[in-house]
């Protein structure tokens, strides 16, 4: 039996080897090299850390009687006949060869690789590790297997070496465009086989010894072809010392370059420092229209702190929807205007930033500060206006969407940026924000609660306030799940409710894909409502109605002068309307489950109790039922963030993109968010003790830059 391949004691390879570009290896060509950079794999480091997607262990041989029909098995044989035959399909080959082992004779066939007659032929030995089908006529055989020719007692150890398919616990690799998993296989064991026999190691030797981690050379072998007593099970939960280290290694480093950034934005001074004295908390309570919660106490204390600091702020704020997280960004601006400084409010749409407009204005109505409303919708004069009103200080309060970021619009002295929702923007529009002052306070916002894991990443370099209770009064809504056969059954509800002095939300889908045929299926469903509800004023809102458009109806659903507003996902964030105590959203199963809390988020915002009806149609998908059930289950956005991790993954569920989430090659948030944990540690007690000597931490600090790019930093 072939055994896992030793790194052999080779003369050592140039140290800058792993730097290597893999379109200059052996064996791939321009086109391989394109399918590899599409998938951000361009070095043989990139490579090394691009960890197997499984292992099978291919070392237990079974006989040929004991095959069993949709069974893997791995069998070893000589070839006894060989042959290509052609069928009737126009252009479709069967390479069939005959192998005896000691038990008998069992067939095995490959599906057009006509290639294989000149590679497998009778008198060889082979192994080989495939699916076991039953077919009529033939009965039992194996189909397109993983293959190799056995060696013969004449060759060498290291010929042996390039035996890594089958006879031993196998990696098997994603397929990265015409590379299968084969190929990537021999392309892994020659670069391992090509490493030198030290490393450099960037994980201190007391980190390491702490947690009996092995080095560097012996993790990346043992990472992609494990020794044979490995366990198959703990390898396939990424559990073994070799992939637990370089796992730790990279989420150390990362940690590490967050804890340098912090560092270093520590050594920053504002140019201001603001002051917090009786004329400021007078003019707050002025402006506050309801007692604070504790939790909104809490997060107001931490960031006044922040903004009477000397070093710039840099704080998330995150909260459940409804939780009153503008009341305390307001109040945090107020700090800083009094303070003779101008605030950005930024927020991702045009609708939620004539929200906040519309919110915030009316309550700085009685007060000195100038509140302008700034987005892409706002005419050549309006911008032309806002942007001399900024530049000479008239205005105090800019609030509005990516508009901010362009390049002629200037302050005369910004000192607090919020943003809103600020996983939706890129970081460097974020940066471009924060880059129109001199050093400025920053405060980002979400109402989408982040799970610990995803915070450590993609906000690691941020202080976090949470905000957990709701102001007093609000009930948690109630949240039924309703296949489309029992739809009347929800109209019956609705018009009661509408009969009550209710209003209510019908929310539909608006899909990039499909989006103009959704848009006239809100419309249809606008009017059908509108012929149901004949007593009740029914409206419909959504994305491509013109800003007054969008701010009329608003005003008039918010005044109660409309009792049903069809909308599409346009109202996900950002309205306020107390009054509205019911959402029944159409189709509920093509929404992700962190957008359907966002939803139901609009009702229960007043003392009444609101309600949630999700309609699906068809057959649902396991997923789609998981995300309904939880809805269903609680109202707490925190543990619904956390089943959401897990059923779409952290990419999918921030957008990794526009998020600057970090591209991960190795470690897996959900998964490893325990080792997370344990490295944050690590790399602030290492920064905190001085333990790593400064040249060193140059050279981190480079190497994460070149890894991480701007990714995670706030």
């Amino acid at each position: 039996m072939t055994q896992r391949p030793v790194p052999p004691n080779a003369d050592p390879a140039p140290v800058h080897l792993l730097n290597q570009e893999l379109r200059f290896q052996k064996g791939i060509g321009p086109r391989r090299a394109s399918e590899l950079q599409q998938a951000e794999v361009r070095t043989l480091d990139d490579l090394l850390h691009r960890f197997p997607i499984r292992f099978e262990d291919r070392s237990q041989l079974q006989r040929s009687t004991d095959l069993k029909a949709g069974e893997s098995a791995a069998l070893c044989g000589e070839v006894v006949s060989a042959g290509l035959r052609r069928t009737r399909r126009r252009g479709f080959t069967i390479f069939e060869i005959l192998v005896r082992d000691d038990a008998g004779l069992f067939r095995v066939v490959w599906m057009n690789q006509p290639f294989l007659q000149d590679v497998l032929k009778p008198g060889q030995r082979v192994s080989l590790y495939g699916k076991v089908e039953y077919r009529t006529p033939g009965g039992l055989r194996l189909s397109n297997p993983q293959y190799e020719v056995v060696a013969s007692d004449t060759q060498s150890d290291d010929d042996d070496e390039d035996h890594n398919h089958t006879g031993r616990i196998v990696p098997v690799y994603e397929r990265i465009g015409s590379l299968a998993t084969g190929h990537l296989r021999r392309l892994v064991l020659d670069t391992l086989k090509r490493l030198p026999p030290q490393l450099d190691d960037p994980l201190p030797d007391a980190v390491r010894a702490r947690h009996s981690l092995p080095g560097r050379r012996e993790a990346l072998w043992g990472a992609h072809f494990p020794a044979p007593e490995t366990q198959l099970d703990t390898l396939n939960r990424f559990r073994t010392p070799a992939q637990l280290r370089l796992i730790f290694e990279e989420l150390f480093l990362f940690q590490l370059g967050l804890a340098l950034r912090r560092r270093e934005r520590q050594a920053e001074r504002k140019p201001r420092v603001l002051r917090v004295d009786d004329r400021v908390r007078r003019s707050a309570l002025s402006v506050l229209p309801f007692r604070l919660t504790p939790g909104q106490k809490e997060a107001l204390r931490t960031i006044v702190e922040d903004l009477c600091r000397p070093q710039p702020m840099n704080r998330l704020l995150q909260g459940d929807v409804g939780c009153g997280k503008t009341i305390v960004a307001l109040l945090a601006a107020l700090v800083a205007m009094e303070n003779g400084l101008q605030v950005a409010l930024m927020a991702p749409t045009e609708l939620l930033a004539e929200q906040h407009y519309l919110s915030i204005a009316p309550l700085l109505s009685t007060s000195r500060f100038r509140v302008i409303l700034l987005t892409g919708g706002s005419g050549a004069k309006a911008r032309r206006e806002a942007g001399l009103a900024l530049e000479r200080g008239d205005a105090n309060l800019v609030i509005g969407t990516h508009a901010l970021v362009q390049q002629n619009l200037r302050f005369r002295e910004l000192g607090l940026v919020i943003i809103d929702e600020q996983h939706r923007f890129g970081v460097l529009q974020r940066a471009t924000l924060r880059d129109k002052g001199a050093l400025p306070d920053v405060l980002v916002m979400t109402a989408t609660p982040i799970p610990r894991t995803l915070a450590l990443t993609s906000y690691g370099d941020l202080d976090v306030s949470v905000i957990r209770d709701l102001p007093p009064g609000r009930q948690p809504i109630k949240t039924t799940v309703v296949p489309e056969a029992r739809r009347q059954g929800v109209y019956d509800f609705l018009g009661r409710q509408l009969k009550k002095g209710r209003q209510a939300y019908v929310v539909y889908p608006l899909i990039e894909d499909s989006e103009k045929m959704d848009l006239k299926a809100a419309t249809a469903m606008s009017e059908t409502l509108a012929t149901v509800f004949s007593d009740y004023v029914v409206s419909l809102l959504h994305g491509r109605m013109k800003s007054d458009e969008r701010e009329g109806v608003m005003r008039r659903f918010a005044a109660g002068a409309i009792d049903l507003l069809v909308a599409t996902t346009v109202i996900e964030v950002g309205v306020d309307v107390p009054n509205a105590t019911v959402m029944v959203v159409e189709h509920a199963e093509r929404f992700g489950l962190a957008q359907l809390h966002q939803l139901r988020g609009r009702v229960g915002r007043g003392a009444d109790q609101s309600y949630c009806r999700l309609l699906y149609q068809g057959k649902l998908t396991e997923t789609a039922r998981a995300r309904l059930r939880a809805l269903a289950r609680t109202t707490d956005g925190f543990e619904i963030a956390e089943e959401d991790l897990q059923l779409r993954g952290p990419g999918e569920m921030l957008g990794t993109r526009q998020s600057g989430l970090p591209t991960l090659r190795v470690a897996h948030l959900i998964r490893d968010h325990d080792v997370m944990e344990t490295a944050r540690a690590e790399a602030e007690a290492a920064l905190g003790s001085d333990g790593i000597p400064e040249p060193v931490l140059a050279k981190l600090d480079d190497a994460w830059t070149r890894r991480f790019g701007l990714a995670g930093v706030g």
